[in-house]
């Protein structure tokens, strides 16, 4: 008997290149079907349908299923512990290298570039790569533009200090801009770059399938240098850690041993 749910999942890869099959699948059909039963189709095989034929009903559900939430400085004691912390050891390194891995519209890449640009001085040298699936939010990042929602977290010398106001919210400054990259990438089917100081990889394996999420985590770990830091999301945590390379350092942190 034909599995609708399947049918659908290879449909949208072949689509978009989106796995849903890594994707704990009870939580994810709930979610796609309960957007499809508020749609004018009958079933997830003519809701298929209607996304290869239109490009905004295509975007209106990436967003629904993507979780493309954020805010800059969201989770401020994570960013505390890191500037306490993990900034201090990496003072050493020329340039920091960070990696915001599944960045979405880039909240988290510009929070840590806001960190290090007041932690090390305005002639600090690092680089910031973000990464995502989604094309739309990396295009979005890219502009490094904000919501006055996205920017109720930022301290005030760190706002007027590093971005512009606009009329609908906070431009970054080219200087604050220059430090950051940002391009499409599959967490699950891409190879990595080696070499990174710092990656963060928060709230975005929370919904893989266990085997998913080991693969994400084992692939990171293997890409830091020696001495490197990964931090996870506050809900998350890395299985096994050890049989990776990893030792717990601080409260959703992790250092690769060297």
């Amino acid at each position: 008997m034909a599995d609708e749910y399947i049918d659908f999942s290879t449909g949208l890869k072949r689509l978009t290149g989106i796995d849903l099959g890594s994707y704990k699948r009870q939580q994810m059909e709930r979610r796609i079907r309960s957007y499809v039963d508020r749609m004018p189709v009958s079933g997830l095989a003519e809701f298929l349908r209607l996304i290869e034929k239109s490009q905004e009903e295509l975007d209106t559900f990436l967003d629904r299923i993507t979780i493309n939430v954020s805010e800059l400085y969201r989770n401020p004691e994570q960013y505390e512990t890191l500037r306490t912390k993990v900034v201090p050891e990496l003072r050493a390194a020329n340039p920091i290298r960070v990696w915001s891995a599944g960045c979405s519209y880039g909240a988290e890449a510009f929070t840590v570039a806001c960190m290090l640009s007041e932690e090390l001085g305005g002639t600090a040298h690092f680089e910031i790569v973000g990464s995502d699936i989604d094309r739309r939010v990396v295009h979005r990042a890219e502009r490094g533009f904000f919501s006055d929602a996205d920017m109720r977290s930022v301290p005030a010398k760190v706002r007027e200090r590093w971005f512009e106001r606009q009329d609908s919210g906070f431009q970054a400054r080219e200087q604050l801009k220059h430090h950051l990259r940002f391009r499409r990438e599959d967490l699950l089917h891409d190879r990595f770059q080696n070499g990174w100081d710092l990656v963060l990889c928060r709230n975005v394996v929370i919904y893989f399938t266990d085997k998913a999420r080991d693969q994400v985590h084992q692939g990171l770990a293997k890409v830091l240098r020696p001495g490197g830091y990964l931090m996870v999301g506050s809900t998350e945590r890395v299985a096994d850690p050890h049989a990776i390379g990893l030792e717990p350092a601080y409260p959703f942190i992790y250092r690769k041993v060297a």
